[in-house]
């Protein structure tokens, strides 16, 4: 299955990554006779001549490799990757991240699905490190960690300042071990720490069940490779049960593949409705239609959600609200409505890079925003030590009146 997150390119790099056994020749020339450079042929750049001045980068290479007392020690590829990694914080948007080769491979690892951890998506918010959503039965879940917990410090060092790689490089580590997170969570008057036991994590995708009243609760977990092939035997099953209803449940899901997304949505929409836009910055478009049988779109749904619900939860939440009215239920999402694609360089070091943006089928945007539910009901403390829903006890109901 192509996959959109996560498609690997050959490029060429531009800058200096390339050819390290020359680079001395290159420095010296440029630190000697430093001049403007134009770069041309850049993908996405159009027309445009691209200036710069490389020889400041140059002198102050030479400037930190002469004069820095421990200039000596940092090899010339450190330089070059953190001068990366550099050009990248330049864009200020977390979702943009240079991996060299050791992060990458752990970045692939997530992707399979099955990594050590604690068992949380992570991600950044007013420059903040965040709790995006824990995992089903996970180390953090079972701790107590919840959907827009900042996490102000991992083993009591400052989180401030670190990127969401960085972050889950810190909070990684030997399965087995101890992690403690101090999480500010709101309506908290001080932080709180939490010590949670490293475990490997198994990345759920899906839950039904039919409840005694006739409605169906679908909890999808993540939008993975397993979705569409569970998805089908639910949908199936409800079908055959001639179910009232179904609760379409997206709490807590970071998303996944656009792909299954597009493949989810199908259920309910007719062939060549569209799902979702991306929007590049070139001013294109390219439009993903469903290509589905629409076999639940006359089974009344409601969809729960929160603030972690993300990415794919938000197109297939946004897809079914505007073309067939569907009712949100619970918080507003976390709006993470950006496209990422993972460009392998040639020393095996990777860009994450975001190349467009998602609006929903009615044009709403995603992206930093979020969707506003149409029926808001908080989740609170004393909910979870209860061991009570009100959420999913208000999609119900909001079912019942549906199928009077």
């Amino acid at each position: 299955m192509f996959k959109k997150f996560f498609k690997y390119w050959e490029i060429v790099a531009v800058f200096a990554v390339a050819a390290f056994g020359s680079f001395y020749l290159g420095y010296i020339n440029g630190v000697n006779q430093p001049k403007e450079i134009i770069v041309r042929g850049i993908t996405n750049v159009g027309d445009e001549d691209v200036t710069a001045d490389f020889g400041i980068f140059w002198q102050a290479l030479n400037k930190i490799k002469s004069e820095h007392v421990d200039g000596e020690k940092v090899t010339d590829k450190d330089l070059i990757y953190g001068a990366i990694g550099g050009m990248v914080n330049a864009l200020d948007d977390p979702n943009t991240v240079f991996f060299p080769p050791e992060d990458g491979k752990k970045f692939e690892e997530d992707v399979s699905g099955s990594f050590g951890g604690i068992g949380a998506e992570i991600g950044i918010r007013d420059d903040q490190l965040i709790i995006v959503a824990p995992l089903k039965d996970s180390p953090a879940e079972k701790a107590g960690l919840r959907a827009k917990d900042k996490i102000l410090a991992v083993d009591k060092k400052p989180s401030s300042g670190l990127s969401v790689n960085d972050g889950v490089k810190t909070i990684r580590g030997e399965i087995g071990t101890d992690v403690t997170l101090t999480i500010l969570r709101n309506g908290w008057e001080k932080p709180r720490d939490f010590v949670i036991t490293r475990q490997e994590i198994k990345v759920p995708t899906l839950d039904w069940d039919l409840k005694g009243d006739g409605y169906m609760h679908f909890k999808l977990y993540s939008f993975n490779e397993n979705a569409p092939y569970l998805f089908y035997r639910a949908a199936a099953e409800t079908l055959f049960a001639n179910a009232k209803g179904i609760v379409l449940d997206l709490r807590n899901d970071p998303g996944g593949f656009l792909e299954v997304a597009v493949n989810l949505a199908g259920w309910y929409l007719d062939r060549g409705d569209i799902v979702t836009i991306e929007k590049f910055r070139s001013g294109d478009e390219r439009v993903f239609r469903a290509n589905g049988n629409g076999a639940l779109k006359n089974i009344p749904t409601v969809i729960l959600v929160n603030g972690g619900s993300a990415s794919a939860s938000e197109i297939m939440a946004g897809a079914l609200r505007d073309h067939l009215g569907v009712k949100l239920v619970g918080e507003k999402t976390f709006g993470k409505g950006s496209v990422q694609e993972l460009f392998r360089l040639k020393d095996d070091s990777s860009l994450k890079v975001t190349v467009a943006n998602w609006v929903t089928p009615n044009g709403t945007v995603i992206d930093k925003k979020g969707l506003d539910p149409d029926i808001e009901v908080k989740f609170t403390e004393k909910d979870a030590e209860l061991g009570r829903d009100p959420q999913l006890d208000k999609a119900i109901e909001v079912l019942r009146e549906l199928t009077k």
